[in-house]
């Protein structure tokens, strides 16, 4: 029995490693493993996790039609599906991921963050919630400065809380003047990005 699964997280949860780890070792015994992403922080055909680890990926465009790139995983005898990034997804895309697994019996387990720096919960991620056979939590969840759990992930530019922007933007951008850090609930709220402020 084929089943679609969301496991969602904060930045720095561990997702993306995850989402490797799960490829991986499929891949020890397998051959019918596909790898996904719709936006690695690369911004190339990769996903890669922050603590070093990375492989390569089929990248699929947000919004895009995913009829082409179903039909190529179905020929290839594709079984199981692991996707990176997948807040990005439409959706669209989200449904035609439910369909690879109610008609075509393909496994899929998509991986992304629930919320944007704005803490609304993106299209494709709420998509998930209401039609994935298993949506659950990373157990492993970043923490604030302050030492509390980390629930938002806050955009920082030029050292301040962003509170508008676009929703979108991929490519690694931890260094200079926008990244993004969790924080708590209240720092978030109030802005605080440590102790001295």
């Amino acid at each position: 029995m084929a089943e679609l699964t969301f496991t969602y997280g904060t930045m720095a949860a561990g997702k993306s490693t995850l989402a490797l780890q799960l490829c991986w070792q499929l891949r020890q015994g397998r051959s019918d493993v596909a790898l996904w992403t719709f936006g690695d922080r690369s911004d190339e055909g990769m996903v890669t996790s922050r603590i070093g680890i990375e492989a390569e990926a089929e990248a699929i465009a947000p919004g895009s039609d995913l009829a082409e790139p179903a039909k190529q995983l179905l020929e290839r005898g594709i079984r199981v599906l692991v996707i990176d990034e997948v807040q990005f997804a439409s959706v669209e895309q989200v449904d035609a991921l439910a369909r690879l697994v109610d008609d075509h019996l393909v496994d899929v387990h998509a991986f992304g963050l629930s919320a944007d720096f704005l803490l609304n919960v993106f299209p494709g991620s709420a998509r998930l919630f209401a039609i994935a056979d298993l949506a659950h939590e990373l157990p492993l969840t970043s923490s604030c400065w302050c030492g509390k759990r980390g629930r938002c992930n806050a955009r920082v530019v030029d050292g301040a809380v962003a509170r508008e922007g676009s929703q979108f933007v991929t490519g690694d951008v931890r260094d200079g003047l926008v990244h993004y850090q969790v924080l708590c609930r209240t720092h978030y709220r109030l802005g605080q990005l440590g102790p001295s402020d």
